[in-house]
């Protein structure tokens, strides 16, 4: 869920400005979960512009300081995830460590990147949510390690409804600084979608993993 009006529309400009959204409902991109999808959210872009970068920074140590209870140590998801959780610990002043996908497949074979702090409350953050799949992973991974989860923060959601379903159900509380309902209404505002453009994108959030299979 988004914790400020204010914040989601101007990230949502911000990512429509520096062009990190892309669409293209005639050429769907192809997402690494196999769905086929007419949009696009490139979030590394925001670190090469540091109007945008410092934004994002400072919101996200606004949201973590009222929403989120205790930040003792910032935990990225790689790989997206490390720079902008780097930001946030330095602005928060704790420690921070990384997540990989799978353990390294040399040297120590590391999983988690950095010190071990068994007992810490560890802010998760995210660039993307999309299928939640890597975050919860990720989770997963941090409290097997003896961390305690205070939350994930992302800079962006899709916001589909199973994603919410299986953060509720794990008990995991997540906010983002925009989604795809603040983006969509300020696409509308610049290029005034159609009716049929603006339904084609409902009915992929709608139902993703089917979408464009036809």
């Amino acid at each position: 869920m988004t914790t400020s009006k204010k914040i989601a529309e101007q990230v949502a400009r911000h990512l429509l400005d520096i062009k990190a959204v892309q669409l293209n409902w005639e050429k769907p991109f192809k997402w690494t979960s196999g769905w086929n999808s007419p949009i696009y959210c490139d979030n590394r872009l925001t670190l090469s512009y540091p109007e945008v970068r410092t934004y994002i920074k400072n919101a996200f140590v606004e949201v973590a300081k009222n929403h989120f209870e205790r930040v003792e140590v910032v935990a990225g998801v790689a790989t997206a995830g490390i720079p902008q959780g780097a930001l946030i610990a330095d602005a928060l002043g704790v420690p921070f460590v990384y997540v990989r996908a799978k353990p390294k497949e040399h040297g120590k074979e590391n999983l988690i990147e950095g010190e071990i702090m068994p007992q810490k409350r560890v802010l998760v953050v995210e660039d993307v949510i999309s299928t939640g799949k890597s975050t919860l992973q990720a989770v997963d991974a941090l409290q097997q390690a003896g961390f305690e989860i205070a939350g994930v923060l992302g800079i962006f959601t899709y916001g589909f409804d199973f994603v919410i379903k299986a953060f509720i159900e794990r008990g995991i509380t997540f906010h983002t600084l925009s989604n795809y309902a603040y983006l969509l209404q300020e696409l509308n505002k610049r290029e005034k979608l159609s009716q049929d453009v603006c339904e084609l994108l409902e009915a992929w959030r709608d139902a993703p993993d089917s979408w464009g299979n036809a």
